[in-house]
């Protein structure tokens, strides 16, 4: 992860957190049950995050950007709280909750199996991974002139091809099936690649790439 005391680490960070805004939004679905609630407070937690540059005092030798800026939202959520509670000790002052009667309910009455708001956060950290890294492999595709063929095998990059249907997408790319078994093989080996590329700009220290591919492979499965 960039250094952010330089115009070009904050442009960075100012990046990152545009690119991870969905995983924020997704703890915060997950902590009030209202997705306007949600949305209203992710935009206001990342004002707060790049107006002040709160980020970079945060955590600096752990390198984590998928771990502060959950802590840094739980935080701020808990900032925020605080100081509802102090203003309605106050009196005189119409304070609107950010626990009303009806979230606290639905938390009490949730479906045990559900996610909890931690596993939410990294369940749509890790699919705004795969999104990324695969926009990043049709990009290179399309500047080599493949990008057709790159539609035509999405469904196997992301698991969405039927069984069977490789005779049929090989005859249409003018290929034998052996031979896109083959493309397809390389195509998803390029994927992981850019996948852990991805992970990798997250981090300060390249050596906890393959810790932080388990959490996001984990957290797929949750």
């Amino acid at each position: 992860m960039a250094k952010e005391d330089s115009e070009e680490g904050r442009q960075a960070l100012a990046d990152l957190c545009e690119a991870y805004y969905e995983p924020v939004a997704a703890f915060l679905r997950y902590e009030f049950h209202d997705a306007d609630a949600a949305r209203e407070m992710a935009h206001e937690f990342f004002a707060h995050v790049l107006a002040g540059n709160a980020i970079a005092s945060a955590e600096r030798e752990r390198g984590h950007f998928r771990s502060y800026l959950l802590g840094a939202v739980k935080h701020f959520l808990s900032h925020r709280r605080e100081a509802a509670r102090r203003l309605k000790r106050g009196g005189g002052a119409e304070c609107v909750s950010l626990d009303d009667d009806d979230a606290v309910e639905a938390r009490t009455v949730a479906d045990p199996k559900a996610l909890t708001p931690d596993a939410a956060f990294d369940r749509q950290w890790a699919l705004t991974v795969l999104a990324r890294a695969l926009e990043a492999l049709q990009r290179e595709c399309a500047s080599e002139g493949r990008g057709a063929f790159f539609e035509q095998i999405k469904p196997w990059l992301t698991g969405d091809a039927a069984h069977g249907d490789q005779t049929a997408m090989a005859a249409g790319c003018g290929l034998n099936p052996v031979a896109l078994k083959v493309a397809v093989h390389r195509m998803k080996k390029r994927f992981r690649q850019l996948v852990r590329s991805e992970v990798a700009g997250t981090l300060r220290d390249p050596g906890q790439v393959e810790t932080e591919m388990g959490v996001l492979f984990a957290a797929l499965g949750s």
